[in-house]
C-alpha cells in the first residue's frame, strides 16, 4: 500500500524511522516532508500535501491511505481535512485507529508524536493501516452524509440549523 506521511519539526526524527518501518514492511512510503528540521516550520502545506496525494492516488484506483503528525497531531488532522475527499482521524489508541478505518473509512490518520512512544505511534499506525472499512450500510450513509455536506452544504433529508 502506498502510504503518505507528513509532520512537522515535533516528528521529524519519528518521520524518517516511519518511512523505513513502512518500507521494510512493503509498503510504499511516500514522505511529503519536511526534509529537514526546522524547529521554526509549518505543518499545513506538509499536512494537506499528503492529503491531497491520498485523495489522487485513491481516485486512480491506488490502494493509499496518509499519516500526519506533530506534537499533538490536532493541527495536522486539521490541515488534512481541510483537503475534499479526506477524512482524517485523530488517533491516539489501537482502538481509535481502528474505529477510524472500520467505522469511518478514514483515509488519513494523525498522531500526536510527544503524546506517545515511538512503539505506541508504530502500533497505532499499523493498525489503522491493516485495518478495513466495515462496509457497513450506517456508516457508508453517515459517510456520503458527510461527502454531500462538504460539496453542498447540506444533507437532503436533515435539517441543519
Amino acid at each position: 500500500m502506498r502510504v503518505h506521511v507528513a509532520t512537522d519539526h515535533a516528528g521529524f526524527e519519528m518521520s524518517k524511522r516511519l518511512v523505513e518501518h513502512l518500507r521494510d514492511a512493503g509498503h510504499d512510503p511516500i514522505d511529503h516532508g519536511p526534509t529537514a528540521y526546522d524547529a521554526e516550520d509549518d505543518y499545513p502545506s506538509f499536512c494537506i500535501a499528503a492529503a491531497r496525494a491520498v485523495v489522487a492516488d485513491q481516485r486512480a484506483g491506488v490502494e493509499a491511505l496518509g499519516v500526519v503528525f506533530g506534537g499533538s497531531g490536532n493541527g495536522e488532522q486539521m490541515a488534512a481535512n481541510k483537503v475534499k475527499g479526506v477524512r482524517a482521524a485523530l488517533a491516539w489508541s489501537l482502538a481509535t485507529a481502528e474505529l477510524a478505518r472500520e467505522h469511518n473509512d478514514a483515509n488519513v490518520v494523525a498522531v500526536g508524536a510527544r503524546q506517545h512512544s515511538e512503539e505506541e505511534m508504530l502500533a497505532i499506525i499499523g493498525r489503522f493501516l491493516a485495518t478495513a472499512f466495515s462496509g457497513a450500510e450506517r456508516h457508508a450513509r453517515r459517510i456520503a452524509q458527510l461527502g454531500e455536506y462538504e460539496t453542498t452544504g447540506a444533507i437532503a433529508g436533515h435539517e441543519i440549523d
